[in-house]
């Protein structure tokens, strides 16, 4: 169980440093280390990881690092999505769910690379219209409620790329975002799993929270005196680790 511990701080340190990254260590760590059933660590997921990200997005609101438009167009089309994607996850197994996650992960750590050449991270990205902001809102909602993930390791990219906000605003406003769709994807869940006979456990919920939380501070800290290039380097690279291991553990049940 220590090791879960641990993983929940690193849930918490991830969201705190780039603003995304917490439910990608929240579902392995919840299946594969607390035992948890996967639609139940799902669930679970969209819960500790909304109220780590709601704690985070604190010090970033006091330091005016939150862009309320962007959280606006992008935050209530992804709280529709995210509903309507719960919604649909009674009807996909658990296993296929874990491996979509993977392979969401894999596609949006190779955007990261690929938008690695300045500038679109840099001062010259201007915003896009606010239809794509808002379809991009949609879309990602859906990915978040079908496969419980916070969803920030598209929303933090699809800000700097649609958005044209320098990466440290685009991680206050993700955390945000982030708070607000897995309350509303976990709301659904809760339902989801009632019908099916199966319940969230409460401790492991209010456990991680409490850990995630005290690692998410200390990340935006760290976050502060890391290069946004540094930063984006590094969450591609841990996508890539994180979205092999799960295919690695999931697609042999499909055999």
């Amino acid at each position: 169980m220590v090791l879960a511990w641990i993983g929940a701080a690193l849930i918490g340190l991830s969201l705190g440093l780039l603003g995304s990254g917490g439910s990608i260590l929240t579902v392995p760590v919840l299946v594969y280390l607390a035992g948890e059933p996967d639609k139940v660590a799902i669930a679970e997921s969209l819960a500790i990881v909304g109220a780590i990200a709601l704690a985070g997005s604190i010090p970033y609101a006091f330091g005016r690092s939150i862009d309320w438009r962007s959280a606006l167009y992008f935050g209530l089309p992804g709280i529709a999505g995210t509903y309507g994607g719960a919604a649909l996850s009674q009807f996909v197994p658990g296993p296929v769910q874990l491996a979509l996650f993977a392979v969401v992960m894999l596609a949006a750590a190779a955007m990261m690379f690929r938008s690695g050449s300045g500038h679109v991270l840099g001062r010259e990205n201007r915003p896009q219209a606010s239809w794509k902001i808002i379809l991009e809102g949609v879309v990602v909602g859906i990915i978040t409620g079908l496969v419980g993930v916070g969803g920030g390791f598209l929303i933090v990219p699809a800000l700097v790329i649609f958005g044209g906000l320098p990466m440290r605003l685009a991680v206050g406003t993700s955390l945000l975002i982030i708070a607000a769709k897995s309350f509303a994807g976990f709301a659904k869940y809760v339902d989801v799993l009632s019908d099916a006979g199966l319940h969230v456990n409460w401790n492991v919920i209010l456990l991680f929270t409490a850990i995630g939380i005290a690692g998410s501070f200390a990340g935006e800290k760290v976050g502060g005196h890391v290069r946004p290039d540094q930063l984006r380097r590094i969450f591609a690279f841990f996508l890539v680790l994180m979205g092999g291991f799960i295919l690695w553990q999931e697609l042999p049940k499909f055999m």
